[in-house]
């Protein structure tokens, strides 16, 4: 079967309707919260496996010779089940980014989920239960809000701009994020996915990350890009494609900013 605009349209339909239940479980779930830590520095809740249980079910109904990667796997590893066929068309899937904030009880946590081919996002979704906010595009397609075409913003960067950080640093803050800090409205709302899908918005100017995964970044990349963004690496090198065989949670350092912000934060983080 060819990746018609047909197909596409189908997988993003069935992406929409696993984000939207999955986000109406986490709601649900974070009023009997538990906590719990895995490989010693990420938190972990009941519902982020119930969620991810869900969405996978979702899309094997309808697809069931496709593979997954996702977050939550066995002894804090990642889940990994290749596709059947030869069209290798992979889920990448974060039940709850911003697990952190949810486990918290705070209401700023989204759903990832992104169909992969040939290392590149083809369909995404990222969805904001608390604003009932549906972010979603397909390869060569534009990126929409609850049905609606979105953009990035063309707002250089500078005191008004709003530009969102990684929310830690390893062992102590850079100097060019110290000049983000002291240039721009910098920001943290502690999904990584819902930053890239606000850069696709306009909402920020960009988006900044040392320590994203693939399921952090899959759907929002590609959201991004589809509104007119600029996603990179550090280096301003493409991301994609990715080698979903081999993949087992490597980290990306990843840059996601309008066209008038991406090369000064790329000239910024590799000024010494």
């Amino acid at each position: 079967m060819s990746l018609n605009k047909i197909n596409l349209n189908l997988m993003l339909e069935t992406a929409v309707a696993a984000a939207r239940l999955a986000g109406r479980l986490a709601l649900k779930e974070q009023n009997h919260l538990k906590v719990s830590v895995k490989n010693g520095d990420e938190i972990v809740t009941q519902a982020d496996g119930l969620c991810q249980q869900l969405i996978i079910k979702k899309i094997g109904d309808r697809f069931p010779e496709h593979g997954f990667i996702a977050e939550e796997g066995k002894g804090g590893k990642i889940f990994k089940q290749p596709p059947k066929n030869s069209q290798q068309i992979w889920w990448v899937i974060d039940p709850i980014d911003g697990t952190n904030n949810f486990a918290h009880r705070m209401p700023l946590f989204s759903v990832s989920i992104a169909a992969m081919k040939d290392g590149y996002p083809i369909a995404g979704v990222i969805y904001e239960p608390a604003t009932d906010s549906m972010f979603t595009a397909i390869k060569d397609g534009v990126a929409r809000l609850n049905g609606k075409r979105i953009c990035a913003t063309d707002e250089p960067l500078g005191r008004f701009s709003s530009v969102a950080l990684d929310s830690y640093f390893d062992k102590k803050v850079a100097a060019w994020a110290c000049k983000i800090l002291q240039m721009t409205k910098f920001r943290n709302l502690g999904s990584t996915a819902i930053h890239l899908a606000y850069t696709a918005k306009g909402s920020l100017a960009a988006g900044i990350f040392s320590h994203a995964k693939l399921w952090d970044i899959a759907a929002g990349a590609l959201i991004a890009e589809s509104a007119g963004a600029v996603v990179s690496d550090w280096n301003g090198e493409q991301i994609f494609p990715v080698n979903l065989d081999s993949y087992s949670g490597q980290r990306f350092k990843v840059v996601a900013a309008n066209k008038k912000a991406h090369s000064k934060i790329i000239k910024l983080i590799n000024t010494p």
